[in-house]
């Protein structure tokens, strides 16, 4: 249970961070379908990212 928790947390900072990245180079605030872009694709890259065996 805890590998399972330890993947999420890093997988939710891993999200954060694509976030502070995107905004840090945009010229104003996000908009939310730039929040979504960044995140669908922040998304999709861990998902090629393998977990913890279950």
């Amino acid at each position: 249970m805890q590998d399972h928790q330890d993947h999420a947390a890093l997988a939710e900072i891993e999200l954060c961070g694509e976030l502070m990245i995107a905004a840090s180079a945009a010229e104003g605030p996000l908009s939310a379908a730039r929040i979504d872009e960044v995140l669908r694709r922040a998304a999709c890259e861990l998902d090629d990212v393998p977990g913890p065996a279950r």
